[in-house]
């Protein structure tokens, strides 16, 4: 009998993740629910039944979710909107039947999903301190808090970026830059992070007190995902994920970050799958971020030979009773293009209903 899996709002990439599930290697069926509050996301075409979301938030989000599985009897929810508050509530869903893929641990969800929250936590934790790299930062709360911030970053040699404390990927992100965009720039570098101290400033001025930033040492080196998929304090697989050039990614053995997998794993207990977010600076590895589910890059690493969406929804399925270790392939590089989808016309479907 097929499993009902339901994917709430996602990255288009999950599209990807989908398709992993749906033809695994152990033939084991799923009928695939998509929602999303754009009828014309992608993802969607690769589901057997898509309905559109409601514009909502918080628990009146969570009630809808709910109302959803009970609604259509899904068995396996992934969620990526609202996932802490999910997480949170989780009893809620088990208590009805539904399995879902996020981590149970509420409060390190919490801490998680917030820059300033995780650093805290690497700065106290006991295993975890003098394991874990972070870049040096500030919080701040206004334009005078920022300015401030800058110079006593930059007295110390440091190039200067700040990011919102809450935010997904480079959202918000910007590179404090020393002198106006050039000419050259402007025609020839395409779209840039950078950005002048003053301008900066006159746009934060212009309230009296904003959402926390995070203001920080720009790290200047080689970024890495690093994808994980673990259960019951044991890691099963951890895949460095090296950003190169463009669209270029490699899958690199890099012993360093698998231990730092490792330790982390060790420390936090993160269950199913995840991803760290390292950048490199002056050859040391500093945290970026922590995310306790799937990656939007993570098709990258299932090159390795690791399905790791379908093996996730097993370790939530079976507990560990029917995972296999494969020995990971690295130094796999690869890109990719374009790939045109045609949009499904919903309202001739009679099974996809929007």
């Amino acid at each position: 009998m097929k499993k009902r899996i339901w994917f709430n709002q996602w990255f288009s990439t999950v599209a990807h993740f989908i398709d992993m599930i749906k033809y695994n290697s152990d033939g084991m069926e799923f009928e695939v629910y998509g929602t999303s509050t754009n009828k014309d996301a992608v993802y969607l075409s690769y589901c057997d039944v898509a309905f559109m979301e409601p514009s909502i938030k918080g628990m009146e989000y969570v009630h809808y979710c709910l109302d959803f599985c009970r609604t259509h009897n899904i068995d396996i929810f992934v969620p990526r909107k609202e996932n802490v508050l999910i997480s949170r509530h989780l009893k809620k869903f088990t208590d009805i039947g539904v399995e879902v893929l996020v981590c149970p641990d509420a409060n390190l969800m919490d801490m998680l999903d917030d820059k300033e929250g995780t650093y805290e936590l690497m700065k106290n934790h006991p295993d975890l301190k003098n394991v874990v790299h972070i870049p040096e930062y500030r919080i701040v709360r206004t334009a005078e808090e920022f300015k401030e911030a800058y110079y006593q970053l930059k007295d110390k040699g440091h190039t200067v970026c700040f990011k919102p404390v809450i935010g997904e990927g480079g959202q918000g992100f910007r590179v404090i830059q020393e002198q106006l965009t050039s000419i050259h720039d402007l025609f020839y570098e395409g779209v840039s992070h950078n950005i002048t101290l003053e301008h900066a400033y006159q746009i934060l001025i212009q309230q009296k007190e904003f959402p926390p930033l995070m203001v920080l040492e720009y790290l200047d080196g080689v970024e890495y995902s690093i994808d994980c998929l673990a259960y019951d304090g044991e890691l099963m697989a951890a895949i460095p994920r090296k950003k190169g050039q463009g669209r270029v990614r490699e899958l690199e053995e890099n012993k360093e970050l698998i231990h730092l997998a490792k330790e982390i794993n060790k420390a936090l207990h993160i269950p199913y799958i995840y991803n760290i977010q390292v950048r490199y600076k002056e050859g040391i590895p500093k945290l970026l971020e922590i995310n306790p589910r799937m990656s939007g890059g993570l098709h990258y690493s299932c090159l390795a030979g690791i399905n790791f969406p379908y093996k996730a929804i097993k370790l939530l399925l079976m507990k560990n009773k029917a995972i296999e270790f494969v020995k990971p392939q690295f130094g796999i590089r690869s890109s990719y293009l374009e790939k045109e989808v045609i949009l499904k016309d919903w309202k001739q479907e009679s099974k996809v209903r929007l």
